[in-house]
């Protein structure tokens, strides 16, 4: 991470320094948790309710409003993937590269759990973290679907890419972006 930060440093306006960077990092990192956990609620409350069936209903509502909800001015967050299964999420070029490099990086050994990057990119603060696919997860993104759930999916998302998931590999990651403050 030391290193992130020194290579952004030389890079940007000497009014954004490395302190600067790592309080946004943190404030951003602070941000991710409660959406996680959020998130994760409102899938097993779902499941609980109604199965796999009714939280992929739920998740096609909820997820976009939790996400809003999550996501105090100045900060935007949301979430992509490589294979997204809503075309809404679908990452930038930014986006794109750091999910190859986690990806990249995930091959090579290195732990998805905490696994991040952080950026200015066309005067915005940039921040990704990975998500790594869970025993959850495999319900509704794993490679064995139930065909009901799978034509749920296919009416509900025409173009759906996030299938065919195993556990532990790259699910795709949050993102988060604020506009750099002015000096």
């Amino acid at each position: 991470m030391r290193n992130t930060l020194l290579t952004l440093s030389l890079c940007l306006p000497l009014s954004v320094q490395a302190a600067d960077i790592s309080a946004l990092s943190e404030e951003a990192r602070r941000l991710i948790a409660p959406l996680q956990q959020a998130l994760q609620q409102s899938v097993q409350q779902a499941m609980q309710q109604g199965g796999a069936l009714q939280a992929v209903a739920s998740c096609q509502i909820q997820a976009p409003a939790l996400t809003a909800a999550h996501s105090p001015a100045p900060w935007k967050v949301a979430r992509t993937a490589l294979r997204v299964r809503n075309p809404g999420n679908q990452p930038d070029v930014w986006e794109q590269q750091v999910l190859q490099r986690f990806s990249d990086r995930a091959a090579a050994g290195e732990p998805l759990p905490g696994m991040h990057e952080q950026a200015i990119v066309d005067g915005q603060f940039r921040y990704m973290q990975a998500i790594p696919t869970g025993q959850p997860c495999l319900t509704c993104h794993g490679e064995k679907l139930s065909p009901e759930l799978a034509a749920k999916l296919d009416s509900l998302y025409p173009a759906d890419q996030a299938r065919g998931f195993k556990l532990g590999e790259l699910r795709g990651a949050f993102t988060l972006s604020r506009p750099l403050e002015s000096p």
